[in-house]
This record gives C-alpha cells, sequence and structure tokens, in this order.
C-alpha cells in the first residue's frame, strides 16, 4: 500500500501542513477484521481500476491534532482502494484561502466548507463543479434526513435555478439535553419522549423543590451563542422547516409574531428564577463551559443541560458517559406534525477542480467505509445509513449517531447561516439583553433593524 503523501496545493498549505507535523499513515484497522463493510470497499476498488498513478487534492477544514490525523486515516483507505496519490492540505485561515485559490484558478480538487453560506458564495462566483442529478439522489436515498441534506449543498441562483454542488460528510449534533442518571433515578424522573413531557417533567422538578435547568451564555467575545441554539431547537420543534428556512433567509422577520413567540417559550424557561440555576440573574453571566457543571454537584445544582455533543469536554476530569452523565434527545412536541427534527452542523464536500480521481473521491464518500473508520475513533457521526453503527468507538457516538439517523428534519445552526452582523452579532447580543430583562417584542424589533440596516 502506498503511503498516504502529505503534500500541499500552493505555498500556504505547504507551510500549514508542515507546522502541523502531519505524518504518511498506514491502514489503522486491518482489512478484514471488525464490523466494518469491507465488502463495501472491495466493490469500490474493483470499479476503479486503473487509476494508479493519478493524483488528488483535497483542501480542508482539519488543521491539526486528533481531526487531521483521523481524516488522514480515512484518506489511506481511498488511496489503497485506487491508487491515486492524496495531497492534503489546511490553513487557520483555511476558507479564505480556499477562496483565494479558486479566484485564481489554482484551487484543489476537492474543497469541504464548513456552512452552506460559504458554499453559496463559493457557488455565486462559478467556483463549484455541479454533481449532477445521480449524485442528488443518492443523497436524498442514502443518508437520513437526505431532502435536507441535498437542500444544504444546493445553491439557487438569482434567476431561480437550484444546482447540486455538495455531499455532507462528518455532522455534529446539537439537539440534546444531557443529565445525570443517578439524580434522576434518585428523584424518581423518567426520561422525556416528547416536549410535552419534557415541559411536564422541569415543572414537577420545581415542584419538588429542585432547579431544572443549567443554563450559562458566558463565552467572551461570542456570548450568547448558546440561547441561539436553544432558540433554533425550539424554533424546529414549534414551526414548520420551511418556516426555519424563510427565518434564516429573512423572508420570516426577526419580529414576526412566530419567532417572538419561540423567543419567549424560551424565556419562559431562561427568565424564570425557578427553573434555571442561580436564578435567571445568572444565566447571561455564566460561562458555557462552567454551565454543565451543577449536574454534578452535590446536592444537584441542576438536573439537565441543553448542549451539544462536544460539552462533555468540559464535564469534570473522571466523568463517565453513560455512567456519571448520559444524555436524551431534545424531544419534538408530540401534538404537532413535525416528526424528529435534529438541529446540527457539518461540513461538505465539493468538487472546486474537477478530474476523474475527484468524482472517484465524492462517490468514496457515499461507501460506509469512508464514515465507518473515522466513526471508529471519536469526534464523528454519520447521517449515512449504511454505515454500520457498531463501528462507533464508543456507546455515547453510537447514540448520537442513531439520533441522527432517526432525524426527520435536519437543518444547519442557524446563526451560523445568517450574516455574520446578524448571526454572529445582534441575535447573540440580543439574546444576552433578553434574559437581562429585555421583551422579545423590544429584542426582535432590534435584531429585525441590524439585518435591514445590511441590506
Amino acid at each position: 500500500m502506498r503511503k498516504l503523501m502529505m503534500a500541499g496545493i500552493s505555498a500556504s498549505i505547504l507551510t500549514a501542513v508542515a507546522a502541523s507535523g502531519a505524518s504518511a499513515q498506514d491502514l489503522i484497522f486491518p482489512k478484514g477484521e471488525g464490523a466494518f463493510s469491507w465488502d463495501a470497499l472491495e466493490e469500490f476498488a474493483a470499479a476503479h481500476q486503473g487509476m494508479e498513478g493519478q493524483s488528488l487534492s483535497i483542501w480542508g477544514p482539519w488543521r491539526e491534532g486528533g481531526d487531521q490525523e483521523q481524516f488522514v486515516t480515512v484518506l489511506a483507505y481511498f488511496e489503497d482502494a485506487t491508487g491515486i496519490d492524496v495531497q492534503y492540505g489546511s490553513s487557520e485561515n483555511y476558507e479564505q484561502q480556499a477562496q483565494i485559490d479558486a479566484a485564481a484558478g489554482s484551487p484543489a480538487n476537492i474543497t469541504i466548507l464548513p456552512q452552506p453560506g460559504l458554499l453559496a458564495d463559493m457557488a455565486s462566483k462559478g467556483y463549484l463543479v455541479p454533481l449532477g442529478d445521480d449524485m442528488r439522489q443518492f443523497v436524498s436515498e442514502a443518508h437520513a434526513a437526505g431532502d435536507s441534506l441535498v437542500s444544504l449543498g444546493t445553491y439557487d441562483d438569482p434567476d431561480g435555478n437550484a444546482t447540486f454542488y455538495a455531499v455532507p460528510y462528518k455532522s455534529d449534533l446539537k439537539s440534546l439535553v444531557w443529565y445525570s442518571p443517578d439524580n434522576f433515578a434518585d428523584a424518581g424522573y423518567e426520561v422525556p419522549t416528547t416536549l410535552e413531557e419534557l415541559f411536564a417533567l422541569q415543572d414537577q422538578m420545581v415542584a419538588d423543590g429542585n432547579t431544572p435547568w443549567c443554563i450559562g451564555l458566558g463565552s467572551g467575545g461570542a456570548t450568547g451563542w448558546p440561547a441561539t441554539d436553544w432558540m433554533e431547537d425550539l424554533m424546529l420543534r414549534t414551526h414548520s422547516p420551511e418556516d426555519y428556512d424563510a427565518w434564516v433567509s429573512n423572508d420570516l422577520k426577526f419580529n414576526d409574531p412566530k419567532i417572538i413567540e419561540v423567543m419567549e417559550l424560551f424565556g419562559s424557561i431562561a427568565k424564570n428564577d425557578e427553573m434555571v440555576a442561580g436564578g435567571a440573574a445568572a444565566v447571561g453571566t455564566t460561562d458555557f463551559r462552567e454551565s454543565p457543571l451543577g449536574l454534578f454537584s452535590v446536592p444537584a445544582e441542576c438536573y439537565m443541560h441543553h448542549q451539544a455533543s462536544f460539552i462533555p469536554s468540559f464535564f469534570p476530569e473522571g466523568t463517565e458517559l453513560g455512567v456519571d452523565a448520559d444524555f436524551f434527545y431534545f424531544p419534538a412536541y408530540e401534538g404537532k406534525d413535525l416528526g424528529k427534527p435534529v438541529l446540527g452542523a457539518g461540513t461538505l464536500a465539493t468538487i472546486t477542480k474537477d478530474s476523474e480521481a475527484a468524482r472517484a473521491f465524492i462517490e468514496f464518500l457515499g461507501n460506509p467505509i469512508s464514515n465507518e473508520i473515522w466513526m471508529a475513533q471519536s469526534g464523528f457521526l454519520s447521517t449515512l445509513k449504511a454505515a454500520n453503527t457498531e463501528t462507533y468507538g464508543n456507546e455515547t457516538l453510537k447514540g448520537e449517531g442513531e439520533i441522527l439517523l432517526q432525524a426527520t428534519t435536519f437543518r444547519f445552526d442557524a446563526s451560523d447561516l445568517m450574516p455574520a452582523a446578524v448571526g454572529q452579532g445582534s441575535f447573540w447580543s440580543g439574546m444576552v439583553d433578553f434574559v437581562g430583562g429585555a421583551s422579545a417584542e423590544e429584542v426582535a424589533n432590534d435584531i429585525q433593524n441590524s439585518w435591514d440596516a445590511i441590506r
């Protein structure tokens, strides 16, 4: 087998790769062992004979540490199956560099993008290669919430033409509630399966003299963003996916009654002293990294914490997931016909310089092996139905992955899709003002005014 070549596609990439200390890697899991989809890999290899000696350059977001090392292990299987020499690179400002290289006519064959907003910007400038109807259909059928993921990879031009440019790869999950199983068991609480049950549970906790939630919005210059995640999850559970999309594009105004309703629903928790640890006054000032610690205090300061799949990184040292802490899906209303919506994020793989090798790689990302090799390590969740969930490296990842597979709707973090002045500006700060005492109408009007100002 060839070693994976870590070479750059431009001087900036060469510098970044050299600085990362990345090294060539062999196959990390021997073929034929474990629960991996080896037959699918063999079929892929048989269908891509005669590609030895071709080259493929990939530009992506994984710059250093575990994510880059794990992506490299995935690339090794692609190179082994095809004989294609793979070159991967990244840099601290990789998003800007991707556009600079594309504008100069020297992009990578494959560019992996972090969000649909950047995809739309690059597609509008003609930097992306259409993937065609067959690949669009494959993503629709092969992925959980496939139509939602097709939408993320599609750009609608000003003339109303919809073109499919990107396939999903590596998802992140935000629709989670973390809790202590011991605390629930001691108090006789059961994990809710509907939003009605969740609201009844929090009311029961208050009646028992317990505090349901820990919430912290502090994050330095990004203070406020955890509240936008709450808003987005509640929006997907209160109104339709189409309303969510219209909100993201500002076709549904921020001061529309539907949005104000959702903000007030969040306020019924975050602005209620009985509902949150430390009282409402603590919500806006508590650092998000410290906010889940109340789950583990004795006695417990709170019983639930709404946060994404990354939050265990900030749990007390020695916390055993599945024992000391666990999670459940932030449920949907039983009384609304909205399915099982999931809020998350992820990356999208595009072709920025067409070649036979680039097409082969896009196809490879639909092969279960391309997901399973990373799933078996850490930090990777898959929406690909064919990927074997038994390959997940631990039960926590497996449980999160199963939530993704059961999703009927997948939507990207709204604040990341809105103009930066809104999504990372007035929306963040407005939610801090809201928990600090401002009314939903005041905050919604201020955010809408900030959006109008950039039009």
